[in-house]
């Protein structure tokens, strides 16, 4: 099914999706890869604030190039979200709830997902030039000596992605081969 969803992702919204839903996100999304998840988890260890507010936010595991003149930002390409996978637990224990990456997702932050009625999103990865255009502004919020792993505050419009993990745990990844092989016999 096809959905045009604006943001914040409130757990009732997050209901509606289902795995294999192609989406059209547009609104405040973040982005974060390890370093600064690592710096975030630290963060609330010490009892700290985040430099977002993380309640039905959603978190673009990217470390997008610097942008060319003329352009909101450079490409924006998905990383592995695998290396999120430590800490996207902590983050979605204090209402944040979508993700967007790509790969496979370990069975905690599935076990997550469904406990905090998280949303994992599948961008295409090659496609950060593509993707790079769904950016209308781009704010620099947090840990600028991270280079392109600093956080950004980006607004997004009709974001192309894809729900690979809804947050009754299905995963498009075993629904899609279930249905591949079947295919096949």
């Amino acid at each position: 099914m096809e959905k045009h969803i604006s943001l914040p992702l409130t757990e009732e919204l997050a209901r509606t999706l289902k795995a294999g839903d192609t989406v059209y996100l547009t609104g405040t999304i973040y982005t974060a890869r390890d370093a600064g998840h690592k710096r975030m988890c630290e963060s609330l260890a010490n009892g700290e604030p985040l430099p977002f507010d993380p309640m039905d936010a959603t978190i673009y595991y990217v470390g997008p190039t610097p942008a060319k003149p003329g352009q909101v930002i450079g490409s924006a390409g998905p990383t592995t979200s695998g290396r999120m996978d430590a800490y996207a637990p902590t983050l979605m224990s204090v209402g944040a709830r979508g993700m967007i990456g790509k790969g496979a997702r370990l069975p905690e932050v599935v076990d997550a997902m469904k406990q905090y009625s998280g949303v994992y999103f599948g961008a295409i990865g090659g496609a950060g030039a593509l993707l790079a255009k769904c950016v209308k502004s781009s704010e620099l919020i947090a840990y600028e000596d991270l280079g392109a792993e600093a956080l950004r505050k980006l607004y997004v419009e009709e974001m192309p992605l894809f729900v690979i993990i809804d947050c009754e745990g299905n995963s498009l990844y075993e629904s899609g081969r279930a249905e591949y092989l079947n295919s096949k016999k």
